[in-house]
């Protein structure tokens, strides 16, 4: 018999956080979250829980924990498009069915009593979180900003009644064989004509003094009719700048400014730190700090996060200006391999047209799911 239990008392919100880490112990290419954010989810000051609820299920047989998931109410999405729905998040189980129906009934259970109607997912609390359910590629190493699941999930969660709601796709991007300029002379074309130019700040405090203003004008911009994103809050702003300070130089940025130097396209790189996580659990210990600052310096391969056009610049080229940056980025490294892209939706085909200018291969796809409840 499987029990679920509202993970409520300091043990199990521990059993929830550290229930992924022990599933996937014998698992090379798991790569955890950070443990120090993850814990966040159970403060009270949690910086989406002004726009936001949250509920986290464990699940035990036999007082062993087999399994956990979370719903959220995500109110600015759902204000946002004017729906009744709840995220599934955070799902891992072991290979058992009932262990499965038994989450997700307690998620819909607690979505039916906020007055919602659907459930979707995986999805976090916004886009900048872990999401998509793994459903190709599972050969590959995790990056530190997705989630990796055992090849079974699928099948546990369409047992539950749910169906596929849209894609994502991942590439890795490798230098293209013959690099005869041509693109650097396009994208140089495309600055002249509109009167652009890169931003040239070279120390990373100051660059975000500058430009994080525009840089989350851009997203939220570009990002904002892309499926399950949420405009940033002030709180999700700061987050965002902490969490990444330790992990981004200039060389992995860059922001297009026009004329009167205000932002119009940005990009953001983040050097890969998976295998650091992995040796630590996702805890940053003093080896796994040293790792980070060594893949920050030399990375094996770099992770796309984030890349967003201002509205008057689309289709008119400029994003296509911050390909030739990406290119400097590998070429700059002895190390490093290639770029991967992280989450792509499949249905955005401006994007996915951009990557033909690299030897791009598509070698992961997740997946989010949908149920209407009855």
């Amino acid at each position: 018999m499987v029990e679920i239990k509202e993970a409520k008392s300091k043990k199990e919100q521990k059993d929830f956080l550290n229930f992924p880490i022990e599933l996937y112990q014998d698992c090379p290419n798991f790569v955890p979250p950070l443990y120090m954010d993850e814990k966040k989810i159970f403060h009270a000051d949690y910086v989406y829980y002004d726009t936001s609820e949250a509920v986290y299920f464990n699940a035990y047989r036999d007082g062993k924990m087999v399994g956990r998931i979370s719903g959220i109410l995500q109110k600015a999405s759902n204000e946002k498009t004017g729906e009744k729905r709840v995220r599934f998040t955070r799902f891992d189980a072991i290979n058992d069915q009932e262990v499965a129906n038994e989450l997700f009934k307690a998620v819909e259970q607690w979505a039916l009593s906020k007055g919602m109607d659907t459930i979707c997912g995986p999805l976090g609390f916004s886009d900048l979180e872990r999401e998509g359910l793994l459903i190709e590629g599972f050969e590959y190493l995790a990056t530190y900003e997705e989630q990796y699941n055992y090849d079974y999930y699928q099948t546990l969660i369409e047992n539950c009644g749910y169906e596929k709601e849209i894609d994502w796709l991942e590439s890795k991007l490798m230098l293209p064989p013959d690099d005869d300029g041509k693109l650097k002379r396009a994208t140089d074309q495309v600055m002249q004509k509109y009167n652009l130019h890169f931003a040239t700040e070279k120390s990373i405090r100051k660059f975000i003094k500058k430009y994080a203003e525009d840089f989350f004008r851009l997203l939220d911009e570009g990002y904002e009719d892309i499926y399950g994103t949420v405009p940033f809050s002030d709180n999700m702003k700061k987050l965002m700048i902490s969490n990444f300070k330790l992990l981004l130089g200039t060389k992995y940025v860059s922001i297009i400014l026009d004329e009167n130097n205000k932002g119009v396209c940005m990009g953001m790189c983040i050097p890969s730190i998976a295998h650091a996580l992995q040796k630590s659990g996702g805890k940053l210990t003093l080896p796994c700090l040293i790792k980070i600052l060594k893949s920050k310096k030399n990375p094996e391969y770099i992770d796309l996060a984030l890349v967003a056009v201002d509205k008057r610049y689309v289709n008119k080229g400029v994003a296509l200006c911050f390909l030739p940056e990406l290119m400097r980025m590998v070429k700059e490294s002895d190390n490093t391999k290639w770029i991967e892209t992280n989450l792509n939706l499949e249905t955005n085909y401006q994007i996915q047209n951009m990557w033909k200018r690299f030897d791009a291969q598509n070698h992961k796809r997740r997946r989010s799911f949908i149920r209407v409840l009855n």
